[in-house]
């Protein structure tokens, strides 16, 4: 599973079709408009937890009425000049599948791989 990784409001007209996006950089309402207007199919948006609490209410409110969640976390280690894109390797979802076919619930899912990777508790809930 991939997250496109966006820096700048630049790189918001320049996308399209993207299901998980983060965005590096503080988000104001209108940029998050126009990426839902560029990206019809958005299910996700990943912003950094400072970010986050900047989120108007009514763009929260916007957002579920869309059916996109807003996820919290960053990136880690995740150097946008040699991908646009970051990575959730497979290995995870695998661990993901395996951890409840042994019939642990989504809390004690989410709980053991945020011990075994640096993904957020927002992330690994919505992988879940």
């Amino acid at each position: 599973m991939k997250i496109r990784v966006i820096s700048s409001k630049d790189e918001i007209a320049t996308i399209e079709n993207e299901e998980i996006v983060h965005l590096a950089f503080r988000p104001s309402n209108t940029d998050i408009f126009t990426l839902i207007k560029t990206c019809p199919k958005l299910k996700a948006l990943h912003i950094p937890s400072s970010y986050k609490k900047t989120i108007s209410k009514s763009t929260l409110m916007f957002l579920e009425m869309q059916g996109i969640e807003l996820l919290e976390g960053d990136v880690w280690g995740h150097r946008k000049d040699i991908n646009e894109y970051y990575e959730i390797k497979p290995h995870i979802l695998d661990r993901i599948k395996e951890l409840k076919n042994e019939g642990k619930s989504k809390e004690e899912v989410v709980s053991k791989l945020g011990m075994e990777t640096r993904l957020s508790k927002d992330l690994l809930e919505f992988l879940v």
